[in-house]
């Protein structure tokens, strides 16, 4: 068959299916990880891991845009997350109204670790720079 065969050109679905299938086999890993402990938060360039459902001990916050991606993150109690900045300035990850967490400044480009409260509940947190940024850490 030539090149232009319908059955060679992927359709918008299969595109789809296949994102799809690229995710889980990412995700995959993650169920099986194990983490957390320690404190306080800790500048790394580890890679973070993508975000899990409620109860995941390692959690990925993505800065984009002026804005935190997810804006709610859930985490298991002592679990650790990952910030990874991705805008052209500093930003931080700071716990409202206490001190729970704080990244400190967190570079262009740069990622960040720190663990979340051990107490279930959910805490607000903003940039410290950029106060307009809102985001709440899920601790379930």
């Amino acid at each position: 068959m030539n090149a232009r065969s319908p059955r060679h050109r992927p359709t918008r679905r299969s595109r789809a299916r296949a994102a799809v299938a690229v995710l889980a086999v990412l995700c995959l890993p993650l169920a099986a990880c194990s983490g957390g402990g320690g404190g306080g938060s800790t500048p790394s360039s580890a890679t973070p891991s993508a975000t899990g459902p409620s109860g995941s001990t390692r959690a990925a916050l993505v800065i984009r845009d002026f804005a935190f991606v997810p804006a709610d993150l859930p985490v298991a109690p002592g679990g650790r997350v990952t910030v990874t900045n991705e805008d052209s300035v500093t930003h931080t990850v700071t716990a409202a109204g206490g001190d729970a967490f704080d990244t400190g400044d967190i570079a262009p480009g740069a990622t960040a670790t720190f663990t979340a409260p051990a107490e279930r509940g959910s805490y607000p947190y903003t940039c410290t720079i950029h106060p307009s940024m809102l985001g709440t850490l899920v601790v379930g």
